[in-house]
C-alpha cells in the first residue's frame, strides 16, 4: 500500500483517522448539509446537486478532503449544528488557507457541541491532486496527514 504524507497548518487540534472523501470544488456547506439538516438524519447523504464529486456520497465522519467552502454566510452555523446532531465530518482537510465560513464553523463546533471535527489547512495542491475518494486518512495533533491506499 502506498503512503503519502502531507503537513498543513492546525486550526482545530486532534487526532483523527477517517476515509477520505475528496471535493476539487469548493463546499457549499447549506447546500451539502441541507437534506440531513431538514430530515434531522444524521446519515442523510450531501445535498449539493451542483457538487459532482460529493452529491448524494455520506458526509458523516468522512475526512473532507477539499480547497474552500463557498456559499452562504450561515456556512459556519450549519457545520455547528451538523456536529451538534452527529451528523459532522470527522475532519475537514483544506488544500488552501482556511475561509472565515468553514474557520467559524470549525470553532463554534469545538467550543459548542460534543461532536468537533479536526481541521488542517494549507496542505497544498498536490494533496488534493493525490487523495482520492475512499483512501485511509490520518491526522495527528501537529497537523501532519499521512494518506494510505
Amino acid at each position: 500500500m502506498a503512503e503519502k504524507t502531507f503537513r498543513g497548518r492546525v486550526v482545530v487540534g486532534g487526532a483523527v483517522s477517517a476515509k477520505a472523501l475528496v471535493s476539487h470544488g469548493g463546499f457549499n456547506t447549506l447546500a451539502s448539509y441541507q437534506q440531513p439538516l431538514i430530515l434531522k438524519n444524521v446519515k442523510a447523504p450531501c445535498s449539493d446537486q451542483n457538487n459532482p464529486d460529493l452529491y448524494k456520497k455520506p458526509l458523516q465522519g468522512a475526512a473532507i478532503c477539499l480547497p474552500q467552502t463557498i456559499g452562504s454566510t450561515t456556512g459556519g452555523m450549519v457545520l455547528m449544528c451538523a456536529c451538534d446532531m452527529g451528523a459532522g465530518p470527522a475532519c475537514m482537510l483544506f488544500s488552501k488557507p482556511i475561509d472565515p465560513i468553514a474557520a467559524a464553523g470549525a470553532i463554534l463546533s469545538k467550543n459548542w457541541t460534543e461532536h468537533p471535527f479536526v481541521v488542517v489547512d494549507q496542505l497544498g495542491d498536490e494533496f488534493l491532486d493525490y487523495v482520492h475518494d475512499g483512501m485511509d486518512v490520518s491526522v495527528t495533533e501537529d497537523g501532519t496527514v499521512t494518506i494510505t491506499g
